[in-house]
């Protein structure tokens, strides 16, 4: 005879500072950061503050790092080529070929494909590439006009460098970077990290440079999950380096490979986690080899 599963509901539970049970008429509502306790109002969350505020703040961490440990294990769309749909090779700007006509990254091995068969358009719109910078800057501001966050993150490079034609203008960079980031662009959150790390064009911070590059690792950017991993080997955090270099290398990123293998060496890091990080980036580069690309490569493509 199976049993029927328990009801539980609301009124099993008390407010944490005068508890009073909850009902149809008295809702309680969770602690925001840590979900441990609950409140019937906000006078007795303000009341219990003082007595809750270690554990809270303690738990608010542990889930934090729930959060920033257990995503942003994969790549992002816009490390994969559109047509081959392999996942481009870290450094990509040496592995790939940016089109400012459709905002896409071809990697070098279809781009190259495509050449041979005698397609000297955009090999994924099949757009004419422009052949100067004043066609190409056109380009890039009409999708910045549509608001597309590749493009003004694309632009703010443009500025930064000073290329196409454009003065040289960092805090427009900056301005640039900001607005592509708020609308998804995860690249720009790096920028943005990277910028407040160094604090050459902008005050350095290194919390927010930290809450940067951690948006941005949660979402597959390996450079900013590397970048976290170095910072908390700098501060001796060699636990936590260890965490983000393993995603990282796992992803192919060679930089997170050398480190873990440094901190081996150093004794700041297990047997067990080098030789997990070396098989996890030796996968990652296998997945991203091709015939094409590897044509590309033998010809100085």
């Amino acid at each position: 005879m199976k049993c029927a599963p328990a009801f539980v509901d609301e009124s099993d539970e008390a407010c944490a500072n005068c508890g009073k049970h909850g009902s149809d008429t008295v809702k309680l509502k969770s602690c925001t950061a840590c979900r441990l306790v609950k409140y019937c109002c906000v006078d007795c969350q303000k009341a219990h503050r003082k007595l809750h505020k270690k554990a809270c703040k303690q738990r608010a961490a542990e889930l934090k790092d729930e959060q920033l440990y257990s995503q942003g294990h994969e790549r992002p769309e816009g490390d994969f080529c559109p047509i081959c749909t392999l996942p481009i090779p870290f450094r990509m700007n040496e592995h790939s070929v940016f089109n400012a006509c459709c905002m896409k990254r071809i990697c070098k091995g279809c781009h190259f494909a495509a050449k041979k068969r005698g397609i000297l358009d955009c090999p994924f719109c099949r757009t004419p590439l422009p052949d100067n910078h004043a066609d190409m800057l056109a380009m890039v501001r009409v999708r910045v006009a549509k608001k597309d966050p590749t493009a003004i993150l694309t632009l703010g490079h443009h500025y930064s460098c000073g290329d196409l034609g454009l003065q040289k203008d960092m805090k427009k960079s900056i301005d640039l970077w900001t607005e592509a980031a708020e609308l998804g662009s995860i690249e720009a959150l790096f920028c943005l990290g990277l910028e407040y790390m160094k604090g050459d064009l902008v005050q350095r911070d290194e919390a927010k440079a930290v809450k940067f590059y951690a948006k941005a690792a949660m979402q597959g950017h390996a450079q900013s999950r590397n970048n976290l991993g170095c910072y908390e080997g700098q501060k001796g955090n060699y636990d936590r380096a260890v965490k983000h270099l393993l995603i990282s290398a796992r992803m192919g990123h060679k930089g997170s490979l050398g480190a873990i293998k440094m901190m081996f060496t150093n004794g700041d890091a297990a047997k067990e986690q080098y030789a997990d990080a070396l098989k996890g980036y030796q996968e990652a580069v296998e997945e991203t080899k091709s015939h094409d690309r590897d044509e590309a490569k033998r010809l100085g493509y």
